[in-house]
């Protein structure tokens, strides 16, 4: 049976261009994606210029490891460049939240992601896009957990890139 997958999606350099190639990659490898709003926001860990962020999901029967590995590609074609410092700008940056309810810790993949419940830029736009899901550990609902959430902290900004939600959007 299909796992549900959610992946953060982000940029600050040339993000209009680096993200509708994001899902443009994602879209041929997974098949058609659920979006939700484009969010932007300031960076974290760093100074330099401002994120776009969103959410996607789809359906596959792939793995989390599986998965992971596929974004991991997909960033390195962006022009992702890993041996900076851990916080700086990204071309493309594409993080595994959930892999349908699977709750594993191992090397270099542990899900659901915890970085979900600390970052708004990955939990605003979760909850946007399935505020009903459960967190796979809580069980609290996404949009629960972003009412708790300081939002004031790190505010996002809904924006609109033209035509990146639509051209990806599945039924």
């Amino acid at each position: 049976m299909p796992a549900e997958v959610f992946v953060s999606v982000g940029s600050n350099v040339d993000p209009a261009h680096n993200l509708r190639w994001g899902l443009e990659q994602m879209t041929r490898r997974f098949g058609a994606l659920r979006v939700s709003p484009v969010y932007r926001n300031a960076p974290v860990g760093f100074r330099g210029d401002d994120f776009y962020n969103l959410v996607v999901a789809f359906d596959t029967d792939d793995s989390p490891r599986v998965v992971s590995e596929a974004l991991d590609g997909m960033e390195n074609l962006c022009g992702r460049n890993r041996s900076g410092e851990r916080y700086g700008p990204r071309t493309l940056d594409l993080d595994l939240l959930l892999h349908g309810a699977t709750i594993m810790n191992e090397p270099g993949l542990v899900l659901p992601r915890p970085d979900l419940l600390r970052y708004a830029f990955m939990l605003g736009p979760l909850a946007a896009l399935a505020g009903d899901r459960r967190h796979p550990v809580s069980g609290d609902t996404f949009a629960a957990l972003w009412s708790r959430f300081d939002q004031a902290s790190h505010p996002l900004v809904e924006v609109e890139l033209p035509g990146l939600r639509e051209a990806h959007a599945g039924a």
